[in-house]
């Protein structure tokens, strides 16, 4: 039987985690954790990581082992699951990926271009220059060195305007000339899986996972991560809106509701990317025998 990698997808909050600890139980397979913030162990709360009953459950990969100052990234994500891969096929004919991040769903599924590492000395140089001149004049500099990438990329995404420059800072070239965007060929199936709710359903759960994350301690995290908050991963919703109110800019509940506004926002981006994607068939998340049987249609065998 040909090796089959299921992906479980969908916005923010949906229950991609209660419906994926069933599946991998069903399965007796672990969870491939593709959720780039749950990926650092210092980001719990913030980011509705597995709690310690439910890792103890399942086993997840790729679960708080990183710390917020490791380097990572989608290109090393896409190395790391497919030299894991072949080892879970050893015992299983499936294996289960779970996450939101859709650009380390992406580099699984379809590879990313093989873009340069970026050396330690570049990286430092630009993350302080980030820090003393600001993003607007990396932006500035980036539309001089590769004004093709520059009139596509996020300009209010550091860590992508700063990567780019990286690139062209090192290596003389464009970034624009290593992205060649050719899908990679993997040697396993992929079953694509993704989880919705209607709206209004999807945003009352968004809010109350907002509050649920203020009552577990999201705000005392928060202010522990303070002295880390220039790291990349903390330009995370949640995290962004408590240092505002930690600043003074904003009242408690003030963050909280921009928060719940914000997250409903992301989960709006990620079906918007996820709707491009044909091959993925989607459900309730209520509908796990549907689910099975999905997979069972494609796959002839769970």
């Amino acid at each position: 039987m040909q090796k089959t990698l299921i992906v479980i997808t969908g916005p923010t909050a949906v229950g991609k985690t209660a419906l994926c600890l069933g599946l991998a139980r069903q399965l007796g397979v672990p969870i491939i954790n593709a959720d780039s913030r749950q990926i650092y162990r210092e980001l719990r709360i913030g980011t509705a990581a597995p709690t310690e009953e439910q890792l103890r459950q399942v086993r997840h990969y790729f679960v708080g082992t990183l710390s917020l100052t490791d380097y990572y990234s989608a290109s090393m994500y896409e190395q790391d699951v497919l030299r894991l891969l072949p080892q879970l096929f050893q015992t299983s004919d499936y294996a289960l990926m779970s996450g939101g991040s859709m650009m380390y769903i992406d580099a699984v599924c379809n590879g990313i271009d093989d873009i340069p590492t970026v050396d330690d000395a570049t990286r430092a140089t630009l993350k302080q220059r980030l820090a003393d001149e600001g993003l607007p004049a990396l932006v500035e500099e980036l539309r001089r060195l590769d004004p093709e990438h520059y009139e596509i990329v996020d300009r209010q995404n550091p860590r992508r305007v700063v990567h780019a420059l990286e690139i062209c800072l090192m290596t003389g070239r464009t970034y624009t000339s290593f992205r060649k965007n050719e899908r990679k060929q993997r040697p396993f199936r992929i079953v694509k899986i993704g989880l919705n709710r209607d709206r209004d359903e999807l945003y009352q759960r968004i809010n109350a996972r907002a509050d649920q994350m203020l009552q577990q301690g999201l705000l005392d995290e928060a202010r522990r991560l303070l002295p880390m908050r220039q790291e990349n991963a903390l330009n995370t919703v949640g995290y962004k809106e408590m240092f505002a109110h930690l600043d003074g800019t904003w009242t408690l509940e003030e963050a909280v509701e921009r928060m719940k506004g914000n997250t409903r926002r992301y989960a709006r981006k990620q079906l918007t990317w996820y709707k491009r994607d044909p091959e993925i068939a989607w459900f309730h998340p209520d509908q796990a025998h549907d689910i099975t049987e999905h997979i069972t249609s494609i796959t002839d065998k769970l």
